[in-house]
């Protein structure tokens, strides 16, 4: 093909804004400035360095490109234009539209693009996973380039971003930096100073350009150098924000605000009118991703009896299910505490060290599994709110990742609050779509762990650090959505609900009680989202609706919440005594922190009483 020349590559730009005034005026909402800024820039990645075939968006050589700067999607959107995949109609009626693909920030339901953004700092993050799988996974040469703005690279995540691309010498990602001066409410951070964002990016170990951004042969040559790098090149662009329109240009007040209909009309104008080019661009260089051969899963087998940490039992079933080449995982610097280890002795090419960076970690995960990977993330689990947003963005994503978070409630003693997670449960069930499990002992922590190999959309797992008594046999099943009871007979007055370490607490509160003649059911929640409906209302139905549901977590949101739910929704009525951590921990034993916060066996066993009025 002839490479289009920079007169060519001119009109594209002016094209691009152009149509993002268009549509957004169209819309009566959207961001034209910002992606006028940054037109000049996706002009020449566009028409001479992006090797994507259009066509055939899911071909595994393709470049990706992803909009950091989600807001500039009328940018995005006209670029798929020029590529001839999306219509000029579909541009003009659908953007931000109910019911169209175009919407306001981009989202994978295009098949262009790969993770959803407009939570701003997570686009780079989430192109260093997709990177890491292009260097050591599928060992292809696609290039990653991530368009993002000035005012997300005040976001830490950017920086863990960078770090952790130049730790891995991810020389094929590159983050276009459009330094286009002005925010939302005014200039940014540093301003047009590109000198110290690029001591910034190079302190960090990244390799900076600096750049005219509206200069076509600047941009081309810096992209030239970008692509033939050994170490992730970062291009900081000075660009005027609503570049071309002279209204507006460089001026305060126009973030996130279309142009007045009579306005567009004078800007169409002076950027030249409508145009409507098809630039082909370059094709993939081709190949196929490495082939990770896959071998049979063996999972660990435990006796009853035997006492287990559910977190150890996680790592060394995660290292089983590592038998599937296609699963890989990654640590925050706890490996010896989540027990991840295990994998990572047994698959160290597929093992990935984010170090204390928890948004990064789930970020990586993303751009992982954009490629196919399986991916498992691990920390404490009180550290997984540090990257909630990420989380609840890789349910925009789409993403299908583990998580599982150690350490969880006061059961992990003497470290103290700041340690304990007693909010996951709550954070993980509010995610669109997400799985949510918590296994009691190591028989069902290595069956779930497989099970979440297999399972779609965002699964966390919750596993305790004490080692505990080994309940189940090792073939027994334990299914997503299932609940299992314990312990029960047609005696049974009242029903006992736990996950996790209170399952062994109500265990022992229905010996307590069976010693006065007093039958309690047992039930092990060990699927706290989806929950297991039918064996709740069998158990209410058995007992009187008589319930305790005892939970080492925070009351709102957990699994008293869930249960609680449960039965609202099926429209049956109980009697609920709700046991949970209700006041703010300090250190002390295992032992005398759930007796504090009212879980021990002993509470357990004195709400039965109460609500049987013995």
């Amino acid at each position: 093909m002839t490479m289009p020349t920079l007169d060519d590559i001119r009109e594209l730009a002016q094209q691009l804004r152009v149509d993002s005034v268009r549509c957004s005026t169209a819309a009566g909402s959207g961001h034209p400035t910002s992606s006028m800024s940054a037109a000049d820039l996706m002009a020449v990645l566009l028409a001479r360095h992006l090797r994507y075939d259009w066509q055939r968006p899911d071909d595994p050589a393709n470049d990706h490109l992803i909009f950091s700067k989600g807001h500039a999607s009328p940018l995005l959107y006209s670029m798929f234009k020029a590529a001839g995949v999306v219509s000029d109609e579909e541009l003009m009626t659908g953007y931000r539209r109910f019911g169209s693909r175009l919407e306001g920030h981009p989202t994978p339901v295009l098949p262009w693009v790969d993770v959803a953004t407009g939570s701003l700092g997570q686009g780079l993050p989430d192109g260093v996973g997709v990177a890491l799988a292009g260097r050591y996974l599928d060992e292809l040469p696609y290039h990653v380039w991530v368009l993002c703005g000035d005012s997300e690279m005040a976001e830490g995540s950017i920086w863990e971003a960078l770090d952790k691309a130049a730790y891995y010498r991810l020389g094929n990602l590159t983050a276009i930096v459009d330094v286009n001066r002005l925010g939302q409410r005014g200039p940014t951070e540093l301003g047009w100073d590109l000198d110290a964002y690029v001591k910034r990016a190079e302190a960090f170990g990244c390799r900076a350009i600096a750049i005219d951004g509206h200069d076509l042969g600047e941009i081309d040559k810096a992209f030239v150098a970008a692509a033939g790098a050994d170490q992730p090149t970062v291009v900081l662009a000075r660009t005027r924000k609503g570049r071309g329109f002279s209204e507006v240009e460089d001026r305060e007040g126009w973030h996130g605000r279309p142009l007045p209909a009579e306005m567009a009309e004078r800007a169409i104008l002076e950027l030249g009118g409508e145009r409507h080019l098809v630039v082909s661009g370059l094709r993939p260089e081709g190949g196929s991703p490495r082939i990770w051969p896959g071998g049979e899963v063996s999972l660990p087998r435990y006796e009853p009896g035997a006492k287990v940490a559910t977190r150890l039992a996680f790592g060394q079933a995660l290292a089983a299910v590592g038998a599937r080449g296609n699963v890989v995982a990654l640590d925050g610097e706890v490996d010896n505490s989540t027990h991840l280890e295990e994998f990572a002795k047994a698959h160290p090419e597929r093992y990935f060290e984010i170090f204390i960076a928890e948004q990064q970690l789930v970020a990586a995960a993303v751009g992982l599994s954009v490629r196919g990977y399986v991916p498992f993330a691990a920390t404490f689990a009180a550290f997984f709110t540090r990257a909630y947003d990420f989380i609840r963005m890789s349910a925009i994503s789409q993403a299908n990742i583990r998580l599982c978070g150690s350490h969880a409630g006061v059961e992990i003693g003497a470290d103290g609050p700041s340690q304990m997670a007693l909010e996951d449960l709550a954070m993980m069930r509010a995610v669109h779509g997400s799985t949510v499990l918590y296994p009691c002992d190591a028989t069902s922590a290595a069956y779930l762990t497989a099970q979440m190999a297999e399972r779609g959309g965002i699964v966390y797992m919750r596993t305790t650090r004490g080692a505990y008594p080994v309940l189940y046999g090792p073939d027994e099943a334990f299914p997503i959505g299932g609940a299992k009871v314990v312990r029960s007979s047609p005696q049974d007055q009242v029903t006992l609900i736990g996950a996790g370490v209170t399952v062994h607490n109500c265990l022992a509160a229905a010996d307590q009680l069976g010693g006065d003649s007093i039958a309690a059911r047992v039930v092990d929640l060990y699927s706290v989202k989806p929950i297991d409906v039918q064996t709740l209302l069998w158990a209410a139905s058995a007992t009187g609706d008589r319930l305790v549901v005892a939970e080492d977590h925070y009351p709102e949101g957990g699994i008293g919440c869930a249960v609680l739910d449960a039965f609202n929704d099926a429209g049956q009525p109980v009697r609920l005594s709700h046991l949970a951590v209700r006041g703010l921990p300090g250190s002390g034993t295992p032992a005398e922190l759930m007796e504090a916060a009212g879980i021990s066996a002993g509470q357990i066993e004195r709400a039965a009483r109460e609500l049987l009025g013995t």
